[in-house]
C-alpha cells in the first residue's frame, strides 16, 4: 500500500514537474514573443513619433506662412483703405476735370469749325485768285500798243516812294526770283517783324505778288516792276 502511494506520489510529482517545465517553456516563449513584439511596437512608435515630428514641423511652417500672409493682408487692407480715402478726396477734382474736359472738347469743336471755315474761305479765295490770274493772262495775251514815250521814265520818279531797303528788296527779287520773308530777312539784316511789315507794305502798294498756297508766303516782283527795274538799270549803264 505504501509502495502504491509512493508510486502515485512519484507519478504526480513527475507530471507536476513536466507541467512546470512545459509551463516554463511556454512562459519563456511568450516572453520572447513579447520581447519581439515590444521591439516591433517600439520601432513603430519611434517611426510614428518621427513622422509626427515632421508633420508638426510642417504645421509650424504653414502656421508661420499663414501668419506672414495675414500680416501682408493686413497691410494690403490698410493700403487699400488709404487709397480709397485718397480716391474719395480726388472725386471732386475728377468731377471738375471732367467738366473742364467737356468744355475743352466743346472749345476744340468750335476751333475745328473755325479752322474748317477758314480753310474753305482760303480755298474760295484761292479759286478767286486763280480766276483773276487766268483773266490777267488772257489780258496779257492782247498785243500791247507800241507807244514810244517822248521822254524815258526816270528811275527816281517811278521809285521815289521807296526807301533804299525796299528798293534793294525789289532788285533782289528781280534778280534772284521769288523768296519768303525769312529768306529776305537774312539778306537785309532786319528783324522778323520789320521784314514782315516791309513785305506787306510792298505787296499792298502793288509792287509784289504773293503766293499763299504755302506758309511762309512767297513774294515775287510784278512783271511790270521787273521790266521797269531792268529798263532803268540798262539806261543807267
Amino acid at each position: 500500500m505504501t509502495d502504491v502511494l509512493l508510486i502515485l506520489v512519484g507519478v504526480l510529482l513527475a507530471a507536476t514537474v513536466g507541467a512546470a517545465v512545459e509551463y516554463y517553456k511556454q512562459l519563456r516563449k511568450v516572453q520572447m514573443e513579447y520581447g519581439k513584439a515590444k521591439e516591433v511596437v517600439g520601432d513603430i512608435v519611434l517611426s510614428f513619433n518621427r513622422q509626427l515630428k515632421r508633420e508638426a514641423e510642417k504645421l509650424e511652417l504653414v502656421a508661420y506662412k499663414v501668419e506672414a500672409v495675414s500680416s501682408k493682408s493686413d497691410r494690403a487692407i490698410k493700403r487699400a483703405e488709404e487709397v480709397e480715402k485718397k480716391l474719395h478726396a480726388l472725386k471732386p477734382k475728377i468731377s471738375v476735370a471732367s467738366e473742364d474736359k467737356e468744355k475743352m472738347l466743346a472749345r476744340l469743336d468750335e476751333i475745328n469749325k473755325k479752322v474748317r471755315d477758314a480753310v474753305a474761305s482760303q480755298e474760295a479765295l484761292a479759286a478767286k485768285i486763280s480766276d483773276i490770274e487766268e483773266q490777267t493772262q488772257q489780258f496779257s495775251m492782247i498785243p500791247e500798243a507800241k507807244v514810244e514815250a517822248v521822254m524815258p521814265i526816270k528811275r527816281e520818279k517811278a521809285l521815289a516812294p521807296l526807301t533804299e531797303t525796299e528798293l534793294s528788296v525789289l532788285e533782289m527779287l528781280a534778280m534772284e526770283g521769288p523768296k519768303t520773308a525769312p529768306e529776305i530777312k537774312d539778306r537785309i539784316k532786319l528783324s522778323r517783324e520789320h521784314t514782315a511789315r516791309l513785305m506787306k507794305k510792298l505787296y499792298e502798294e502793288g509792287y509784289l505778288e504773293r503766293d499763299t498756297s504755302k506758309i511762309p508766303f512767297k513774294y515775287r516782283i510784278k512783271k511790270e516792276m521787273e521790266k521797269l527795274l531792268k529798263k532803268t538799270e540798262s539806261e543807267t549803264t
